[in-house]
């Protein structure tokens, strides 16, 4: 049996989900996203004690790096990777934008009536600015995450003729102008499930992050006034 830890503390909702060979058997969650410091190891020995096993019997660490909030990406990689160094353990880093194509995909391949050429993951950054990710039908990758603005995101949605389905939190308005086919499934949440699958995945192929370089997802600079 292979337990992976995964943490997510990007948003306002914190959560830690422990998985067994990629499927959850506990969770807890924190919805103070004031907290998320306070609460992480907390919750750590809760999702532990529901399944009756010790830090010592953790396989793998994973994290939801990001995009997301500063302070929180930092509290999630940097609890991860203290759990990692002190039991030897390797760390998995996940993409948000990554894991919402990831849910579109999986429930788009049992769809017989569903034709598309295209992923399009897309989060809000900040007023006309945006992180997005772009993906094929086998989900291989097309346009890594990357931060971009409103119009760059418009011309990457509207560049060929490609069906395209597209996930994650835009203005459905900004959409219409697109003369293509696009279908838009809106959501920002990661399902416990179909993480744990890809982080299981992820670590049958040895996907290990440096723990020494590792760092969130953060996909734009952050500038400070002196």
């Amino acid at each position: 049996m292979i337990y992976i830890l995964q943490i997510d503390t990007s948003g306002n909702e914190g959560r830690v989900i422990l998985a067994a060979d990629g499927i959850p058997v506990a969770t807890a969650i924190n919805t103070n996203s004031r907290d998320h410091a306070a609460a992480i190891n907390g919750m750590t020995e809760k999702v532990l004690s529901a399944a009756g096993i010790s830090l010592k019997d953790i396989d793998a660490f994973a994290v939801c790096a990001g995009p997301g909030s500063y302070t929180g990406l930092r509290i999630g990689l940097a609890t991860a990777k203290g759990f990692c160094y002190a039991l030897n353990k390797p760390l998995l880093l996940q993409n948000k934008l990554t894991l919402l194509a990831w849910q579109i995909y999986n429930r788009l391949k049992n769809e017989d009536n569903t034709v598309y050429k295209r992923i399009i993951s897309i989060l809000t950054a900040r007023e006309k600015e945006y992180f997005t990710a772009t993906y094929d039908s086998n989900f291989n990758t097309g346009t890594e995450p990357v931060h971009v603005t409103e119009n760059e995101l418009l011309q990457e949605i509207i560049k060929n003729d490609e069906n395209t389905y597209v996930t994650g939190k835009i203005d459905p308005e900004l959409l219409k102008s697109n003369i293509y086919p696009v279908y838009y499934h809106e959501d920002e949440y990661i399902d416990a499930g179909m993480w744990a699958q890809y982080v299981f995945m992820s670590y049958k192929r040895h996907d290990f992050a440096v723990l020494s370089t590792s760092e969130p997802f953060y996909l734009k600079q952050v500038f400070i006034n002196k």
